[in-house]
């Protein structure tokens, strides 16, 4: 079996901690100890922790593959749906609550102290938005969601409200908000 390279081991050093803690409550020391590699290692493969923050912000986005099956034609769109954000929320569960979505962690902490991470952000919205876009307009076109607002705005209110109910869980430690979220968004606002 071979040796992972140092600079694997930095960046999944680096995506375990800045999931378990903030980035600012995170040390180059911190990544190159838990990585198993001296620290002047980490600057012989990145610029800045800022750099390689926006660089796992870009590779969290696509770890989502996931989200793909929001693209999936074979399966009735308020089903796919439906099933995304029960697999999401799932995830959490099995976290005991904890941690949130990267994603949203790094947007409130960031987006103000970084333009490099918030840009990097903005994309990772931009193609999540795209992608449960698609599956809103899919259920518009089969009739199963309302068309009476654009597929567009639909796709951002659910992204922005689960957000939200993310930050809600993690502070009540329970799944209330997911039940009252997937509540509204099915039975409501797409119904």
């Amino acid at each position: 079996m071979s040796k992972p390279n140092t600079r694997d081991q930095i960046f999944d050093a680096a995506m375990k901690l800045l999931s378990q803690r903030a980035f600012n409550a995170c040390s180059v020391q911190d990544i190159t100890t838990e990585a198993g590699v001296p620290k002047g290692s980490f600057y012989n493969h990145f610029e800045s922790k800022e750099a390689l923050a926006a660089e796992i912000v870009g590779h969290y986005g696509e770890l989502g593959k996931w989200r793909d099956m929001l693209l999936d034609d074979s399966v009735p769109a308020l089903e796919r749906l439906k099933r995304y954000f029960t697999i999401v929320n799932g995830r959490m569960a099995e976290r005991g609550y904890q941690h949130g979505c990267m994603i949203g962690n790094m947007s409130a902490e960031l987006a103000e102290q970084s333009p490099v991470i918030r840009g990097q952000l903005g994309e990772v919205y931009k193609n999540w938005t795209a992608k449960l876009e698609y599956a809103v307009a899919a259920g518009q076109r089969e009739g199963t969601i309302p068309d009476k607002t654009s597929a567009q705005v639909l796709a951002s209110f659910l992204l922005n409200a689960w957000e939200g109910t993310i930050l809600r869980v993690r502070v009540e430690r329970s799944s209330v908000p997911f039940e009252q979220f997937m509540d509204l968004a099915f039975n409501k606002i797409l119904a």
